[in-house]
């Protein structure tokens, strides 16, 4: 008879755990998250930071789904996650535009949708909020930099962009341009996507190189990575730059890597585009699930970096100090 007692007081204590794990899951915030893919360290570094913050200690369960930078699978992605009946809908498009059907969707299934990193063209009031960066301010920088570098001596620029749609890419050739067509003296020879990564980067360089060999003194790549495939064209083709060569080089994103090629003086300037967004978006979510006021629209906050000896208004000069502090 104990024994028979006994067992059923362990197939109790097994049925409550099984409903406290139940319960614990049920708890649970559902999150998915439509990443762009893995083109670049910076689209590592903000992957993680999104894994770290929405973990289950948290209170989150995160379906983070890599989109390999295919438009059409984001979308695909987005509309499982509705299905799935998720809690809250995060997207870093690849795209600017043809979001307004899914968004829909999603609008109509009671999922609220934030856009993450990246503009989407779509009305406001088809998604509830937007976490992200302004490339298109980025773009001014570096051109403000630029011309407060040349001080009204000649530049001959080529340009690597990002990936064609991209909001990102967008930003950043308009800011840039908008500065550019205000100085006479600056000529952009070309400008092609090197589509945000490191072998695009490259390639695009090396065509470059055949194509204006000796003309150019200034490339304008739109993020990191690209900036490693054009270094490594460069230096394949004996052309210098950086702070003590004969090309002026400026990057965007501010990684790890990237800033200590311009601790290095490899990089003139790197402008910063901030991966650690997923701490903003979660106080977004906590806002919503409160039931309280949120911003509709939040910056984080971003600056950029020169190398070491060049004094400027727009960027900070680069330290060891400063690459220590870095977390991504």
């Amino acid at each position: 008879m104990k024994k028979k007692l006994a067992a059923m007081a362990v197939v109790g204590a097994a049925l409550c755990m099984s409903t406290m794990m139940v319960s614990a899951e049920e708890d649970l915030i559902t999150v998915g998250y439509a990443q762009v893919g893995h083109e670049s360290d910076w689209r590592t570094a903000n992957t993680q930071d999104y894994q770290n913050v929405f973990s289950e200690e948290n209170g989150y369960e995160l379906s983070l789904i890599d989109c390999d930078n295919d438009n059409a699978a984001q979308l695909e992605a987005v509309r499982n996650f509705i299905q799935q009946g998720m809690d809250y809908i995060i997207i870093a498009p690849i795209q600017s535009a043809g979001w307004d059907t899914v968004l829909q969707e999603a609008l109509d299934a009671g999922i609220p949708v934030i856009i993450a990193d990246r503009e989407i063209e779509a009305s406001e009031d088809m998604y509830d909020a937007w976490v992200g960066t302004d490339p298109h301010n980025e773009g001014v920088t570096a051109g403000n930099w630029l011309a407060e570098q040349l001080d009204g001596a000649e530049a001959n620029i080529l340009q690597i962009e990002g990936t064609v749609g991209a909001s990102a890419t967008i930003g950043r050739t308009e800011g840039f341009a908008e500065v550019a067509a205000e100085h006479d003296e600056w000529t952009i020879l070309d400008s092609q996507s090197g589509d945000f990564t490191q072998d695009g980067g490259q390639a695009v360089m090396e065509s470059f190189i055949k194509s204006y060999e000796g003309e150019f003194n200034v490339v304008v790549c739109q993020n990191d990575n690209e900036a490693y495939g054009a270094m490594d064209a460069m230096d394949a083709a004996g052309i210098t730059y950086g702070a003590d060569g004969d090309v002026i080089l400026i990057s965007y994103d501010a990684t790890h890597d990237g800033l200590q090629y311009t601790l290095d003086g490899k990089i003139n300037l790197d402008v910063e585009c901030n991966p650690i967004q997923a701490e903003t978006v979660k106080g977004v979510i906590e806002k919503m699930e409160a039931g309280e006021e949120f911003e509709a629209r939040t910056l984080v906050e971003e600056q950029a970096f020169c190398a070491p000896g060049i004094e400027s208004e727009y960027a900070v000069q680069m330290t060891q100090e400063i690459l220590d502090g870095r977390a991504y």
